[in-house]
């Protein structure tokens, strides 16, 4: 396989996250490639195939994977489908970025070390957060001490889908909002504490017809400081991150779906008042996050620096998404599995 120029890239599945977002990010990196894609919809991948001038259309994702021309491949599937098929892309000796959550269980999520690292690749959760430069400059300014220390994390993501032929309101296959959408200040608030969560705290409602966790509100204690979140799928859409310490806070205006078409914003306020006038604005250019989760994990391929969400970080993510279900059942604190 060659080692040079752009990885070429292969697609399992033509969601809609992949055909709307992933895929056309990942068409303009400097080191992305997107050779094929398939699905078992014959007529839905050529659509795709069409809409996004993909050269090659398979009928199976088997067929995708023996294509010895790709290298790597994007994992966009429902979530019970994560692990099969990663360890299935691995097995056939290519580089895996899939979707979050990587996995429904750390188990789960263990059984993809043994794979990884027995057919030598790199395999890789698709948390795009991790490479914005919004949420990069958010940890720098936190570690230089620009709000003193970091005590609270706060945040919100939310919005409203009953639609009952929607993946992600069935709990068979790892429906529900915290698996979807609370995985998202879990990992952000680990990457900006830059520590993990030692004990969980949580409320779960259940949806009484689809039974997936439709709210849930969480406290996260760790070592420094507290993380507390709220995630819904029957909500109004809402997203919104907070830091604050003990001189100043941060906010993070749109922090999960930053657009790639117009500049994110960052607001720093010093304190002052509570009304704002201490508050400075700190505009990103506009990027698109998949290309550049594209680009970090094509380098990663190439050599040049690890996978922004390894394994091993997924783990530890799904450890504490464990304690919190264990919470919202037991109504207790639950420890996070180490």
């Amino acid at each position: 396989m060659p080692k040079h120029g752009k990885v070429k890239w292969g697609v399992l599945g033509a969601a809609s996250i992949a055909v709307r977002k992933v895929i056309p990010g990942m068409q303009r990196g400097e080191w992305s490639e997107v050779v094929a894609i398939a699905s078992r919809d014959s007529a839905k991948g050529e659509a795709a195939a069409r809409k996004l001038g993909i050269a090659k259309v398979y009928g199976s994702y088997e067929e995708l994977l023996a294509d010895a021309e790709i290298e790597a491949v994007y994992v966009p599937l429902p979530n019970h489908l994560h692990v099969p098929w990663s360890i299935r892309a691995a097995e056939a000796g290519k580089h895996v970025l899939c979707e979050k959550p990587l996995s429904l269980s750390v188990a789960e999520a263990k059984s993809l070390l043994a794979v990884r690292d027995r057919a030598a690749v790199k395999i890789g959760e698709a948390f795009m957060v991790k490479t914005h430069p919004q949420w990069l400059r958010t940890r720098e300014l936190v570690r230089s001490g620009g709000i003193g220390e970091l005590k609270a994390i706060m945040g919100v993501f939310s919005y409203f889908n009953r639609d009952v032929a929607n993946v992600r309101n069935v709990v068979e296959w790892g429906g529900g909002g915290i698996m979807d959408i609370g995985c998202y200040p879990i990992v952000t608030s680990r990457f900006i504490f830059g520590d993990e969560p030692v004990r969980v705290s949580g409320l779960i409602e259940r949806d009484p017809e689809f039974k997936t966790d439709r709210l849930a509100s969480a406290i996260l204690d760790f070592p420094s400081g507290q993380a507390t979140f709220a995630c819904s799928t029957q909500m109004v859409p809402y997203q919104r991150m907070q830091f604050l310490g003990t001189k100043g806070r941060i906010e993070i205006e749109i922090p999960f779906n930053a657009p790639p078409d117009r500049p994110t914003r960052i607001f720093i306020d010093d304190g002052k008042d509570v009304f704002g006038s201490g508050v400075v604005a700190e505009t990103f250019p506009v990027c698109d996050q998949y290309t550049i989760q594209g680009d970090a994990f094509s380098r990663a391929v190439r050599g040049d620096g690890e996978v922004p969400m390894p394994v091993e970080e997924s783990i530890k993510n799904m450890a504490v998404i464990e304690a919190l279900f264990r919470a919202g059942t037991s109504g207790k604190w639950e420890e996070v599995a180490s």
